[in-house]
């Protein structure tokens, strides 16, 4: 999530950055690759390996959510990019609106490296529309100096017994990843998509709004940040910012929770886009993420997990953790967000803009 949910850190809305290439509008036929990503979210060096292997150039620019991508899709955009980056729920969406197309997974022979568990998934059945990119979970971080012994569970967010004083915070994003925690916390499972049980999520994150300890709302990789620098002591977080702490050491007074009553696993995804100006191009570049070694360099820029099989001898041992390369009991704990009607997805926004604004 991005899930998120812009899951890497974001700059400026639409930054572009040319490496080897100029701005959308001009298509050089064949030999431009535009890429439309989430910020961060892939190496220069990986960039330009791709660039020597092509013999092309690529160009990206960057969105913030799901959502602004769907927009700038419908908006034309389909026609302007080769390969974009959308989350797992949003999948459906986009296939129904006519914004992706099939894939030949012919031109795909590297696709039999992905794991199993990201083949035939139910956000995309039968493999039809896109490839898996990267992919992690929603873990709970806390300062294990300020909070003691709190329960494997969304309760050590949720409940005040565990936290009456020490500042905390809340998933910010598209609001699918706080009202999945809170349904989960309330019985209603992570995947909740019932308008009632959405109802019943946003009175629970109201009542934590109007606790005194309340920080704010924010997203998970600044989650980290205020974390380390003792600003929170208590937030949701994603499983790469743990892979980070592992690398660096930097947050040895920070334990994590994965909560017993379920999280998120979500998966971003390459997708070429009905009128993309060079389909040929996009294939390369999707089977050349697939590859091995390249997929294993992704992962290690980013830190999160890959979806890759024949990358995991290359990967970092920090990506290799628990929590952030779950284990087979944790796995269990994973659901992917369900995607929504567009009248879902009203009432949905509807909720969360009213939580937001309480």
């Amino acid at each position: 999530m991005k899930g998120l949910m812009g899951k890497i850190a974001g700059g400026a809305l639409a930054a572009l950055i040319a490496i080897g290439g100029g701005a959308p509008a001009a298509h050089a036929a064949g030999k431009t690759l535009y890429l439309f990503n989430w910020q961060d979210y892939i190496g220069k060096g990986l960039i330009k390996k791709f660039e020597a292997y092509c013999g092309c150039n690529v160009v990206q620019t960057y969105y913030d959510s799901n959502s602004e991508l769907d927009a700038k899709l419908r908006a034309g955009g389909d026609s302007q990019y080769d390969v974009v980056v959308p989350s797992s729920y949003y999948i459906p969406q986009l296939v129904q609106q006519g914004l992706i197309r099939k894939l030949d997974k012919s031109k795909l022979p590297n696709f039999k490296n992905l794991l199993p568990r990201f083949q035939n998934v139910s956000y995309d059945p039968h493999d039809t529309h896109v490839v898996p990119y990267q992919w992690g979970t929603i873990v709970i971080g806390y300062n294990k100096d300020k909070i003691k012994n709190p329960p494997e569970s969304w309760a050590a967010l949720f409940d005040p017994k565990y936290n009456a004083s020490y500042p905390f915070s809340m998933m910010k994003g598209s609001g699918r990843d706080l009202i999945g925690a809170a349904c989960a916390y309330l019985g209603e499972g992570f995947a909740c998509k019932t308008k009632a049980a959405w109802i019943k999520a946003a009175k629970l994150i109201e009542k934590q709004v109007k606790r005194p300890n309340f920080s704010g709302f924010v997203d998970g990789d600044p989650t980290m940040q205020q974390l380390k620098k003792g600003v929170v002591a208590i937030g949701m977080t994603w499983s790469g910012s743990v892979a980070q702490c592992y690398a660096d050491k930097t947050c040895l007074n920070i334990g994590w929770i994965l909560p017993k009553e379920g999280s998120e696993a979500w998966v971003d995804n390459m997708a070429i886009p009905t009128h993309a100006p060079n389909p040929e191009l996009a294939y390369k570049f999707i089977n050349f993420i697939l590859g091995a070694k390249e997929g294993a360099e992704l992962s290690n820029f980013n830190m999160y997990p890959s979806p890759n099989a024949a990358s995991e001898p290359y990967l970092d041992k920090a990506i290799k953790q628990p929590l952030v390369t779950p284990t087979a009991a944790q796995m269990k704990r994973l659901s992917f967000i369900p995607a929504l009607t567009p009248a879902q997805t009203k009432e949905f926004g509807a909720i969360w803009t009213a939580v937001r604004q309480h």
